[in-house]
């Protein structure tokens, strides 16, 4: 039985865009560098910073990967409440098959960024028990107010047949 179907397919090159409300700001790189005990001080002293070759203080990379706080979006009965397809594919359960960051550079307080959500491929595969599974990947690039390229996550998302046979 294939996952893939004409709804599933049509699914390739939809997009979600996700802009902030506002700049970044200095305080949300330093409390989040705090959140994930980074103490270097690039996210809390701005001569430190220029002495890095920075223009100022800076936030962690994979805070801008943070969807959640600027997409405004609902959370999910689990508490999840970022960036999410809402796929339902009837008769799987769904495995995060990973994510690949790249980041091309540092994020400003000035900085007001959007995020822009496309997927880009769907793949059909087996198990090695022989269940159906659709790979979907999806790929976010986040840019700022002059629409500079900032970062970009690849994301593999999985749905797996339930209740296959060996």
């Amino acid at each position: 039985m294939s996952l893939v179907t004409d709804e599933v397919r049509a699914l390739v090159g939809t997009r979600k865009v996700y802009t902030a409300p506002e700049p970044f700001g200095a305080a949300a790189g330093r409390y989040f560098a705090l959140a994930i005990g980074d103490d270097n001080p690039i996210y809390s002293d701005p001569e430190y910073a220029r002495e890095q070759g920075l223009p100022g203080v800076s936030a962690p990379l994979t805070l801008i990967t943070e969807t959640n706080q600027y997409a405004n979006l609902p959370m999910a009965p689990d508490g999840y409440a970022g960036h999410s397809w809402h796929l339902d594919i009837p008769g799987t359960r769904q495995v995060r098959g990973g994510n690949t960051y790249t980041f091309e550079r540092r994020l400003r307080p000035e900085d007001v960024v959007t995020a822009t959500w496309e997927i880009h491929d769907l793949t059909e595969k087996k198990t090695g028990k022989g269940a159906d599974m659709l790979i979907v990947h999806s790929r976010a690039t986040y840019t700022n107010q002059d629409d500079e390229l900032l970062a970009v996550n690849e994301e593999t998302i999985i749905f797996v047949s339930i209740g296959a046979t060996s």
